[in-house]
């Protein structure tokens, strides 16, 4: 990178290669910069027409049963058999989300396969998604925008209204790309939902594209679930489907071959393959994934993250867990802080209630112990307002609850607002900043997702400086650090990518270690595993098979 350049010998025959932000090395050692999306080579408003463009759509027999996965491979897949491709999920429900260039949220997951396809996320990815708030309703996101918040009567009410966005943006992608990769949502056999789909087999008519049913053997009673799932559907509903994946295997293949050929026989589809359980370092979708996650301490460095009940974006995390000499778990008791060297409190959909949680759990006063015995605290968006002195929320935004009192480990006060604050960010560290360690670290990125400002006492200093905005030049504080550096909280989402930063937050839990690891590059360590998954999905999966029911364009118009 052009960071690491002046490390190196450089004479008058050096050349420097740049690329974009897609720009990637591939496994031959090849600097990739693919085609780009949303205007950057496209005009999005073109009446331009093409002919018209392929579709695929990924469904499952039920949640969490890898759809997003699977189909971030398969758009790696074709991307590198020469298609422009995009994926697309109609409606996401989904608490891990992810900022685009121009400030919409999506989904995280779909931001995962635009990177799949090299290209940037865009709102039409995922025009549709719900962030929950509570047990009976979310807050509705449409074309990357909150609209507000609503049960789940008011939003079946509003589902044509939010199905005619799915469409625009459905046109608007397949008119720019080769291949739409769709994926669906839930189970595609929902009865008592159907009458309400926007995102499964609906969405899948919408694209006229052939389905691919996901099943998950690792929860058992896989060939049921398949079986069930098809008899469940009507027969124009079934003749969508042209074939089946069995997912998350573990052992011998072979020993599925009798049921196999009896749900072929039962189905009339044909099994695609068997997918092996894959160790595949990718951001998750949803909190559902968290139950995959360690709770206990292995051995390195000891970082704790508090799951939080309405956690939020907690794949800001991933970098960290995947530093081989750390041991990232998630907490969710008092005793489970000792022998901490690092404590993180996430993002959360509502700060209210999970301080509330906190201070009934125990773990608020546990924290607070924590810190005073010489603890380092962090605290990301949701983390960084309850780190403060005071929240409130004069307006409702969060809740009928107007305010509560933080831990007070920063000297801040946050004041929820109406609106929220969606943006790429480009920012600095202030002269703050160097007590938490981050002297001599140059610009950083990360994305904003958030309600509410938050204003630093005379006790804590501003931690960043925004230099822009979604592309837009700006000058404005963000986050809060102690005067000693070992607290420190920011609404940025995204900031442990950066390697340097990442790098500096280790560094004084390394002390007396032997040997550090070296720092190594998170995109490209993601386009890695990206392509550690197609090659994973290419040896077991019948690409040339699902190839066949697609025809590549001849251009792009």
């Amino acid at each position: 990178s052009l960071a690491e350049m002046l490390y190196c010998e450089i004479d008058m025959v050096s050349l420097v290669l740049i690329g974009n932000s897609s720009t990637y090395v591939d496994a031959d050692g090849r600097m990739v910069t693919p085609r780009g999306y949303a205007g950057k080579y496209f005009d999005l408003n073109s009446d331009s027409i093409k002919e018209k463009s392929q579709a695929l759509f990924i469904g499952g027999t039920g949640s969490d049963v890898g759809k997003s996965v699977i189909n971030a491979g398969l758009c790696r897949i074709f991307a590198r058999r020469g298609w422009l491709v995009a994926p697309f999920k109609a409606q996401n429900m989904a608490l891990n989300s992810a900022v685009t260039p121009d400030g919409g949220e999506i989904g995280r997951a779909q931001a995962l396969q635009a990177a799949a396809c090299g290209l940037e996320p865009h709102i039409d990815m995922n025009p549709v998604l719900l962030k929950p708030n509570s047990d009976t309703g979310s807050q509705v996101i449409i074309h990357g925008r909150p609209v507000g918040n609503m049960t789940v009567r008011q939003y079946h009410d509003f589902k044509p209204e939010a199905f005619r966005k799915v469409e625009e943006s459905y046109q608007r992608l397949a008119a720019q790309v080769e291949l739409v990769v769709l994926e669906g949502a839930g189970s595609i056999a929902e009865i008592n939902l159907m009458a309400h789909d926007i995102t499964n087999l609906k969405a899948a008519a919408l694209a006229d594209a052939p389905v691919i049913l996901v099943a998950d053997i690792d929860r058992g009673g896989v060939f049921a679930s398949i079986v069930g799932t098809v008899e469940l559907l009507s027969p124009n509903e079934r003749a969508q489907l042209k074939g089946i994946i069995i997912n998350k295997f573990r052992g011998d293949a072979a020993l599925l071959k009798s049921g196999i050929e009896a749900i072929e026989d039962r189905t009339g589809l044909p099994v695609l393959g068997v997918v092996p359980v894959g160790n595949f370092k990718l951001p998750e979708e949803d909190s559902v994934a968290l139950a995959r996650k360690p709770k206990e301490k292995g051995n390195g460095i000891q970082i704790g993250v508090v799951r939080l009940p309405r956690i939020s974006n907690y794949t800001d995390f991933d970098p960290l867990e995947q530093e081989t000499d750390v041991a990232l778990h998630y907490i969710e008791s008092p005793e489970q802080l000792d022998g901490l060297q690092l404590l993180i409190i996430p993002g959360t959909k509502s700060s209210l209630a999970d301080l509330g949680f906190l201070e009934e759990s125990g773990l608020a006063t546990a924290i607070r112990s924590y810190h005073a015995a010489g603890g380092r605290v962090i605290g990301i968006y949701g983390g960084f307002q309850i780190l403060g002195n005071r929240l409130t929320d004069p307006d409702g935004v969060e809740s009928e609850q107007a305010e509560a009192t933080g831990l007070g480990l920063l000297d801040v006060d946050t004041v929820l607002k109406p609106g929220k604050q969606t943006h790429q960010v480009v920012a600095r560290f202030q002269q703050a900043a160097y007590a938490a360690g981050f002297g001599g670290i140059g610009e950083l990125q990360g994305y904003e997702i958030h309600a509410g400002e938050s204003e630093c006492g005379i006790m804590s200093r501003p931690l960043l400086q925004l230099l822009s905005r979604s592309g837009e030049p700006v000058n404005i504080s963000d986050g809060a650090v102690s005067a000693d550096g070992r607290v420190w909280g920011t609404y940025l989402h995204g900031i442990f990518d950066d390697d340097q930063l990442r790098y500096a937050v280790l560094a004084p839990l390394r002390a007396g270690r032997a040997h550090a690891p070296a720092v190594h590059s998170t995109q490209q360590s993601l386009n890695a595993e990206l392509d550690k998954l197609a090659d994973h999905l290419e040896q077991h999966l019948d690409i040339e098979r699902i190839s066949s029911w697609l025809q590549k364009p001849e251009s792009v118009g």
